[in-house]
């Protein structure tokens, strides 16, 4: 026997019933035309539907347009650095001694298990119990909850707007589309209704948009209509549940569990009369013979040439008769309280079909997430809590997830494949967990120059100390208080990065203790202001949803002030600059972790909190385990999804993370920024960052090499600040860290150089710009950036106010770039 088969048997074996407690409600009673059975339906026959005379088939919309509400149309550095107007002071100060730690082995079990802390958000940045953005049908849920996770569509704005699980989406139809239903409606669109634009011809295009408001089939009741609520419960990193209530109904008519990766679209009907409709128009209807004990099966043939399958478990074993009403509607003779699940069978085919008659009435109701690391070796899964008749789980798994499946979980891959929206093919997995190995977590990597070949170097020429030195001598006697005293917590975090950058540099690279101790004294200055919570925009822990915010938009009423962080938007960014200060201060001076390490871990809880036992934040809340990167977005609603437009802030934050475990010894949480940073490798690759081999986006969209702005439904290659070449690559690229040569490969880097950058065209770059991009070619061509940086061609204003030439000589050098 096949072992996918001997799997199945397994599962079904060993699986246990776990239906709800509130679907086993009253048992209604048979009433004329219910079948009693579900075989009991083949009576009804094959049904055919015919769509009213000049009747449009939806199609669905396209947003080609930004939406800029949150995103502040900004470039993301402060470009005004003055000059220092006096020499750094060396004497006077403690003097810190020169120790290069050595790099040790993390090992660490159960790495999501433990909170980071379980103290009160810090009485000194203050709290408030409400936000600007009401919790909108968001019902038993008195803690923290997720703000930029993918169901956010469902309470935020008028709650219109699409929520994507992959492959699958959901909607609320609010009354719209051909079948004026006020139910949820479910699609999933192929690559052929993707446009291109704004030249289709072009390649490469700058944008792919995939359509909404498809409604393909729609979950709805006779109960239903203009007064019908959706609510949302149990909302968690990757899952939450949506109900659609009648107005004054003390319970849900329907709930559907939204799950990452949810192989089925599961509704569960409580003892309401089930609505089957569709925007797409029904052609045929066709009641099968039940593929298993319970369970009611039909074919459904849509107008579009697309074919369906529906299961209906019924709670009390009867079987569920659909009728057609119209071309838009099935109808229920009756109530029903059970479930009735969707799938999608592409090209009707017959082996994905018998796939889902074995999985058929079992479900995702959530899933959780668990791992161990140790050195270079790291291991997660998630698990997935089911609900349903103990049919074995059927989920989706997107391509990062495949490349990585461990052997045991691999038994439990199928031939069943879907198209996603912007992440390639999604592939049907069967099992109660999935389990994923990383075999090349950057232990090894601290804050000196690394690259995968010969690893971190501390160890530089005389020459390349003296060029340090000197760089580091100027920049540390700027006005570094004044320089980090802004109006937005984004850049001040910037401009602090960039001198502990320096500052190390300066002391474990070029050895200049004096020095470097002069500066960090600075640094430390500079830090306490926020520390203290006294920069111009304070923060505030505020309650309702559970975080640590900036005050500037409460104070100023401009919702993009500081790019949305009053309202979730960029949190992993902007915390990610103070975590790695921190780091490298706690590093050069442990005696000030005891005063100082109870703020920063704020903020490493706020956007990379690790356990539900938290109970001031939500878990992960910029990070998504499933998708294997964050999402940048927060309580703006949009059409098109959660966006990211950074996948470097994105490794940046991992890469705090994981050196702020280190500084204070918490390997559990240096263990989970290693594992972040190996995951993001793997998902950047996918997703991101486009080598010429790249089959995750269309063909004529990978000469872009990056992504520009990657949202849950399109791509596009652009910025939020401008369509410049320089800042859709670069965006991609900074800050320019140890850890950037681990997730941005040699051979992409060298692409998109070629691609973009080589032959003089980076010098026709004004602005900082180019020092990015010059830092960036340090990664395969470091003697290049060396003569660079270090020649007369180099001037001050091609350093941005994140960027610090003490550093990128350093990293020129400990690449192998200097004499």
């Amino acid at each position: 026997m096949h072992l996918f088969s001997i799997f199945i048997l397994l599962q079904a074996f060993t699986f246990v019933n776990s239906l709800p407690g509130h679907l086993h409600g009253r048992e209604e009673k048979l009433v004329q035309g219910q079948a009693k059975k579900p075989d009991d339906i083949l009576a009804i026959g094959k049904q055919s539907a015919t769509p009213p005379p000049q009747a449009s088939s939806n199609t669905g919309i396209y947003k080609s347009a930004l939406e800029t509400e949150g995103e502040k149309s900004v470039i993301p550095y402060a470009t005004a650095i003055p000059s220092a107007t006096s020499t750094i002071k060396l004497s006077g100060s403690q003097k810190i001694p020169l120790v290069v730690a050595p790099t040790q082995t993390v090992v660490a079990s159960d790495i999501f298990n433990a909170p980071v802390s379980l103290a009160k958000p810090a009485s000194v940045i203050g709290s408030q119990p409400d936000h600007p953005v009401p919790r909108k049908g968001i019902v038993g849920q008195t803690g923290p909850v997720e703000t930029n996770k993918f169901y956010a569509g469902f309470f935020l704005g008028n709650q219109a707007n699409p929520v994507w699980t992959h492959p699958y989406s959901l909607q609320w139809s609010q009354g719209n589309g051909n079948a004026k239903s006020w139910g949820l409606s479910v699609s999933h669109v192929e690559p052929n209704q993707r446009i291109f634009g704004p030249d289709a011809a072009a390649n490469p295009v700058q944008y792919y948009i995939n359509p909404i408001g498809v409604q393909s089939l729609i979950f709805s009741a006779a109960e239903l209509g203009s007064s019908t609520l959706l609510t949302t419960d149990t909302l968690t990193a990757f899952s939450a549940n949506a109900n659609l209530i009648t107005r004054g109904g003390s319970k849900p008519a329907i709930t559907l569990p939204l799950v990452q990766g949810m192989g089925f679209v599961t509704a569960i009907y409580n003892s309401v009369t089930p609505f089957i409709e569709s925007s797409v128009f029904f052609k045929t209807i066709t009641p099968l013979k039940s593929p298993k004990n319970g369970v009611s099966k039909y074919r459904i043939s849509l107008a579009d040439g697309k074919t369906w399958l529906l299961y209906a478990t019924a709670n009390n074993g009867t079987g569920l008769a659909l009728k057609t009403s119209s071309s838009t509607r099935l109808k229920a003779p009756g109530f029903f309280a059970g479930t009735i699940q969707i799938a999608k069978n592409p090209e009707n085919d017959s082996d994905n079909e018998a796939l889902y008659d074995k999985c058929a009435g079992s479900y995702a109701t959530t899933s959780s997430i668990s791992g161990w690391v140790n050195g270079d070796y790291g291991q997660y899964s998630l698990t997935f809590k089911k609900g349903g008749n103990g049919s074995p789980l059927l989920m989706f798994a997107l391509p990062h997830h495949v490349e990585s499946l461990s052997p045991q979980t691999r038994w439990g891959l199928t031939g069943l494949q879907f198209g996603t929206t912007v992440k390639g093919l999604a592939t049907g997995i069967v099992g109660d967990s999935w389990t994923f190995n990383e075999q090349e977590l950057p232990n090894g990597i601290g804050f000196a120059p690394w690259n995968p070949v010969s690893g971190s170097t501390t160890s530089l020429s005389t020459f390349a100390k003296s060029a340090i030195s000197d760089a580091g001598s100027i920049e540390l006697a700027q006005d570094m208080d004044a320089l980090t005293n802004l109006d937005s917590m984004y850049f001040s975090g910037k401009a602090l990065s960039k001198y502990a950058s320096a500052i190390y540099a300066i002391h474990d690279l070029a050895g200049n203790v004096t020095l470097a101790n002069a500066g960090l004294r600075k640094l430390k200055a500079a830090f306490e202001r926020f520390a203290t919570n006294k920069q111009k925009f304070p923060l505030t822990y505020e309650s309702a949803w559970g975080g640590v915010v900036s005050t500037a938009a409460f104070v100023t009423g401009d919702v993009n002030a500081d790019f949305g962080n009053s309202y979730y938007n960029d949190h992993h960014f902007h915390w990610s600059y103070f975590i790695h200060t921190a780091a490298v201060i706690g590093y050069l001076d442990h005696s000030w972790l005891s005063t100082h390490k109870e703020w920063v871990n704020l903020l490493v809880r706020d956007c990379a909190n690790p356990s539900a036992n938290d109970p001031f934040f939500p878990v992960s809340r910029s990070f998504d385990w499933y998708h294997g990167h964050s999402w940048a977005k927060g309580l703006f609603d949009s059409a098109d999804g959660k966006d990211e437009e950074s996948s470097s802030e994105d490794a940046f934050l991992a890469y705090a993370v994981k050196m702020w475990g280190r500084t204070t010894g918490d390997k559990a949480m240096e263990g989970r920024g290693n594992l972040m940073l190996a995951v993001l490798k793997r998902s950047l690759r996918n997703y991101f960052l486009l080598e010429s081999d790249n089959v995750n986006h269309p063909a004529n969209f990978i000469r872009n090499k990056v992504t520009g702005i990657l949202f849950e439904n399109k791509v596009d290659h652009v910025t939020y600040f401008g369509p410049n070449t320089e800042f859709v690559q670069g965006i991609h690229m900074l800050p320019i860290v140890a850890s950037s040569a681990y997730t941005r490969g040699a051979n992409f880097v060298a692409e998109e150089w070629k691609a973009f950058f080589d032959g003089g065209r980076v010098d026709r770059i004004d602005g900082g710009w180019r020092g990015i991009l010059y830092a960036n070619l340090a990664l395969v061509d470091p003697k290049a950036a060396w003569k660079w940086f270090s020649g007369p061609r180099f001037d001050a204003k091609y350093l941005d106010g994140g960027a610090s030439l003490t550093w990128y000589l350093a990293l020129a050098a400990g690449l192998g770039g200097s004499p």
